[in-house]
């Protein structure tokens, strides 16, 4: 995978999975890169005149590169309750065993010389164990009592060569690093669990948004359509027998049973109107609203709004509604703006712009979803056009264009769906979806 390859699926993550890689990557990397430096500046001092202490230093960079997995695993344990690596984790013990074991070595041959390098080759190696060791532990008050414990089994270890000050000094470090790691991994692990928790429930609210979309439709197709049925099948069966009669009143429940059916056709029209119309100034508020609150500057110009025709205000609030939707869903953006004119008192142009697109090369128009292709649609039953261009400094503009010459009302027959492009009176001059200059999204 190339260089531009991983830039692209960087920026193609949600804002959650960034946090969740820079966390990740911090905890990986500190480990490794603050041992690995202290021993290159020792090795610059002293060059190879002392090997416990460039031996010491191995070790512990050794352990962060180790440790790198050892984290992966535990973050993904505390996060989706994967498999917890107890096994790497004791072998991360084991090595800080043997580190110290190092450093009582190291302090009898160079006394307090290197004091305070051996000091962050402790904290970074006891962060590999005990950052782990915190994101597997089920309660905290368990995890304190044995980080106690280690802490003075390992201060015993240094205590066996007589240096109590270093044995005391190495106690207090190991548990004021198993401290820290509470406050820091077990907390980074903690706001990451809290923030794809609320990731998910984003997804499932929409989810149901959509659900409960589905069962007002239908319970209001049932309601149009269930009553007026039952009578249609009922006064059907009675024409029948009166048919076979010879009775002249057959005619008359037909004439019936035909009224009820084109009542129920006009009704069933009513609600799939109301299904697919949206209001173009309820949208732009709601807009507003959602940008504002992901932090989007939002500024909306629809001073020509309430002159438009309603079947025009509709398709123009499909396209705002799908075009916030792409904005929260596909860049970082900090502002965005909406502008509606009529220009030459023909043709109504609704402008939306917004910065911060995580992938400038993609084409919006050549993926799975069907946003854009379905404007589109919309836009060709009243001869209008949808198109898009991105500008400099990551900026996507959308631009919907609508005659306002011969629009049908807006009571006319059917919605503005993709299955009325061949209504009598409809003119499709648009050409749909295209990009513009030249450009690709």
């Amino acid at each position: 995978m190339g260089l531009w390859t991983r830039v692209q699926e960087w920026r193609s993550r949600s804002r959650v999975a960034k946090v969740d890689s820079y966390m990740r990557w911090t905890l990986y990397v500190l480990p490794v890169l603050l041992p690995a430096f202290c021993t290159l500046s020792v090795i610059g001092d002293s060059g190879l005149t002392r090997p416990w202490v460039l031996l010491l230093g191995g070790l512990f960079t050794l352990q962060g590169v180790l440790g790198i997995t050892v984290f992966r695993r535990s973050l993904d344990h505390y996060l989706w309750k994967k498999p917890a690596p107890w096994w790497p984790l004791a072998g991360q013990g084991a090595l800080l065993v043997v580190a110290i074991a190092c450093m009582v070595i190291t302090f009898l041959r160079y006394g307090q010389e290197y004091a305070s390098t051996i000091g962050l080759f402790l904290w970074n190696g006891s962060l590999s164990v005990f950052g782990p060791y915190t994101l597997l532990a089920r309660k905290i008050r368990r995890f304190v009592a044995a980080c106690a414990a280690i802490s003075l089994v390992l201060g015993g270890i240094v205590a066996i060569s007589g240096a109590w000050a270093a044995a005391a000094l190495v106690a207090g470090l190991v548990f004021l690093m198993a401290m820290w790691c509470v406050s820091v991994v077990r907390m980074s692990g903690w706001m990451l669990h809290v923030m794809w928790e609320l990731e998910t429930a984003r997804e499932a609210q929409a989810r149901l948004a959509v659900t409960e979309e589905r069962l007002r439709f239908g319970r209001d197709l049932h309601d149009v359509l269930g009553r007026n049925l039952a009578v249609i099948a009922l006064k059907s069966e009675l024409a029948v027998q009166l048919a076979r009669r010879g009775s002249p009143d057959a005619v008359t429940q037909m004439a019936e049973v035909q009224r009820m059916a084109q009542d129920s056709q006009r009704e069933v029209r009513e609600v799939v109107r109301g299904y697919r119309e949206a209001d173009l100034h309820t949208e732009l508020v709601g807009a507003r609203g959602v940008l504002s609150a992901a932090d989007i500057e939002c500024r909306i110009d629809d001073t020509a709004g309430k002159a438009l025709p309603p079947a025009v205000q509709s398709v123009l609030a499909w396209v705002v509604r799908e075009g916030t939707t792409n904005v929260l869903r596909h860049a970082d953006a900090k502002r965005c703006a909406v502008r509606l004119r009529v220009v030459a008192e023909s043709t109504a142009v609704l402008v939306m712009e917004n910065n911060g697109v995580r992938e400038p090369g993609r084409d919006p128009g050549s993926g799975s979803g069907s946003g854009l292709a379905g404007l589109r649609e919309r836009l060709m039953v009243l001869g209008g056009s949808l198109t898009y261009e991105h500008r400099a400094n990551a900026t996507f503009r959308l631009t919907a264009e609508v005659p306002l010459e011969g629009v049908l009302p807006a009571d006319a027959d059917g919605a503005y769906g993709a299955g009325d492009a061949a209504l009598p009176g409809k003119a499709v001059r648009g050409s749909g979806l295209v990009p513009v200059n030249g450009g690709t999204a």
